[in-house]
């Protein structure tokens, strides 16, 4: 679908991009043109990814901790001296826990809604000043989760994934008058690093719920990084405050609540 210069020259940020769905978005990108920079957390892994990445292309990579302004801050100046300007951004970065919510403490709470829905704003809000209001132009992409029907048992993500998809459709709403497109790709379970993160019988959990996925199959982050780069291109040019779910149609007829049944069975 794509020419190999689709995104000539385009200068695109992936927050997260150090592994899993963001790598694979990095390196989409870089394959298609693009000159790239990744942020995470965790310096020596984050540059380690970024040394797998450039034979495909120009990276550029910086710790960034998307809790701390100040990390945010010197990450857009870092941009701005660099490239001048920023045409992409892919909002990547976030985590979770899995847990019922009546065990979920104000700490870990917090936790979470601040990496996922605060960060995911305070990042698009600073780009968007240092950036894309400037220029008149740029594009958004906010990795959300299935949270169509509710999230048992990741009551904290849940709710900052809502919350970010709600901040999608305002904020292409909003910022219309400066062509800033912004959307959603709301990936189902997907065959990535992050699973393995997850306890045996969540994953085991995981291995039997792909039957009732309709397409009967987990997904490749590679269908991630496909919706995310239709989203950046041309060919979605009059698309913007939407959610495309990567899924398989799990959002549909799925069961949610297998992941609390799980954390039931541990405590039962």
């Amino acid at each position: 679908m794509f020419k190999s210069d689709s995104f000539k020259d385009q200068i695109i940020l992936v927050t997260g991009g150090r592994s899993g769905i963001g790598f694979q978005i990095a390196k989409d990108f870089l394959k298609l043109g693009a000159k790239v920079i990744i942020c995470s957390r965790k310096e020596d892994q984050l540059k380690s990814a970024a040394e797998q990445l450039m034979k495909f292309g120009e990276v550029s990579w910086q710790a960034c901790d998307i809790r701390k302004a100040e990390d945010i801050q010197a990450l857009a100046n870092m941009i701005k001296e660099k490239y001048k300007r920023l045409d992409i951004l892919v909002n990547n970065a976030g985590g979770q826990f899995p847990a019922l919510a009546e065990y979920i403490n104000d700490k870990g709470w917090n936790a979470v809604i601040n990496n996922n829905l605060n960060g995911t704003f305070s990042m698009i809000r600073e780009m968007a000043n240092a950036f894309f209001i400037p220029q008149k132009n740029g594009v958004i992409v906010n990795i959300i989760a299935d949270v169509f029907r509710g999230f048992p048992g990741m009551a904290h993500t849940g709710a900052a994934r809502a919350g970010v998809e709600n901040l999608t459709k305002t904020l292409a709403q909003e910022w219309s008058d400066f062509n800033i497109r912004i959307n959603c790709v709301a990936p189902g379970i997907i065959e990535s690093s992050g699973l393995d993160n997850y306890p045996k019988q969540i994953q085991d959990m995981f291995e039997e719920a792909q039957k009732a996925i309709p397409l009967k199959r987990f997904g490749k982050v590679e269908d991630v990084s496909n919706a995310v780069t239709f989203l950046a291109s041309p060919m979605a040019a009059y698309v913007t405050g939407i959610s495309l779910y990567v899924d398989g149609a799990q959002h549909l007829n799925f069961d949610k609540m297998g992941l609390a049944k799980v954390l039931k069975s541990f405590i039962s």
